[in-house]
């Protein structure tokens, strides 16, 4: 060993050992701690097991919430008033998927919700994680979507007997409003660029109008890059080269097939976050379409995925101004898809839901 050496040498051993701290990164306000209630809706078919799953989770955690829980399914004819009365007064509600007959004169509760408490922005964040082997890397796309207008808000009628109209609305105010939360989202979190999703070269009007509200908040935020994409392209796009996409907003019905083939490239709907915001309220569930929640084998077997919820349950969390708690439950989850040991059948294993929510639970923080 070298002179030189030496004294550097007995400096280091020399020096006090450090224990690492947790820096502070997050000041809350006197009494932010406190217990928030929040309505829970556990669903249809496999939505109280993985609803079930999110209360055990949060109880591990002591996490600063407590459960208002209503039966709601979705063959019932309109939402109970008691339930949106809760959601009125908390603010916040967790929810489980609601199965809508197809066809038929029942509407969608999903629908009819978003409309009452006017939660105009859906939100899907489709993004890789750790272990899990899917065809594409480096995807991480957040799909916004407008919720209250469009063909998808269900304003059909049957002219004469043999032809039924199916109306698309688009107002300046929605368009408007849905493109000003994609990009206020993207300045607040620091992403790079925004597609707007359109079928404008058909629907000039309607699609037209959507484009036009979009570029007049795009020239807003000079910062954040911004195009425009048909929606045929855009799909065909997606499944090609997702990772060109980071943000993208969409009118209701495109987006929700938009969520659901970036949902699928990114490792499938069991594993893929979402919430739904207006002005006042907000509901959080599993993010792409929940196409399980009747499938009576997995509720039989008990091996529904919680994972997605468990996510969506995160962004609740960080919604509430409860960020460690956030941080720790998806810390816990994606370390459990990590190590791969304890994985539903959607992802390659055969666990139980329960044996996944031990897991999380034992990987806590």
């Amino acid at each position: 060993m070298s002179r030189r050496t030496l004294p550097i040498l007995k400096r280091i051993l020399s020096s006090p050992t450090t224990t690492a701290t947790r820096s502070v990164t997050y000041m809350p306000r006197p009494g932010d701690g406190t217990p928030r209630p929040v309505t829970l809706i556990p669903g249809d078919g496999v939505g109280p097991l993985v609803t079930g799953a999110v209360e055990q989770v949060m109880e591990a955690m002591h996490a600063p919430v407590y459960f208002e829980k209503y039966e709601v399914h979705g063959d019932a004819k309109t939402v109970p008033p008691e339930v949106i009365e809760s959601i009125k007064k908390n603010k916040v509600c967790l929810k489980g998927g609601l199965k809508t007959p197809v066809g038929g004169g029942v509407s969608s509760l999903n629908v009819i919700l978003r409309k009452e408490l006017d939660i105009y922005a859906s939100l899907v964040h489709c993004f890789n994680l750790q272990g899990l082997p899917t065809r594409h890397q480096d995807v991480d796309i957040v799909v916004i979507r407008e919720n209250t207008e469009g063909e998808y808000s269900g304003l059909e009628h049957e002219v004469v007997p043999g032809v039924v109209e199916s109306l698309k609305v688009i107002t300046k105010f929605c368009s408007e409003r849905i493109a000003k939360y994609a990009f206020e989202y993207s300045y607040l979190n620091n992403r790079k660029k925004v597609t707007a999703v359109h079928k404008a070269n058909i629907m000039k009007l309607a699609d037209g109008l959507f484009l036009e509200s979009c570029r007049e908040v795009a020239s807003k935020y000079p910062s954040i890059q911004y195009n425009e994409m048909i929606v045929d392209n855009c799909s065909m796009q997606l499944v090609s080269k997702p990772e060109q996409f980071d943000v993208m907003v969409t009118p209701n019905l495109y987006g929700n097939l938009v969520s659901n083939i970036a949902a699928g490239i990114a490792g499938g709907t069991g594993v893929m976050p979402g919430g739904n915001v207006g002005a006042d309220h907000a509901i959080f569930e599993q993010g792409a379409s929940a196409g399980n929640v009747g499938n009576e084998n997995l509720l039989e077997q008990k091996k529904a995925n919680p994972v997605a919820l468990l996510l969506s349950s995160a962004m609740m969390l960080r919604h509430l101004q409860f960020p460690s708690f956030a941080d720790r439950l998806e810390t816990a989850v994606k370390r459990v898809i990590s190590e791969g040991k304890y994985r539903t059948k959607d992802l390659g294993g055969d666990s139980t839901t329960q044996e996944v929510v031990d897991a999380v639970i034992s990987n806590l923080d």
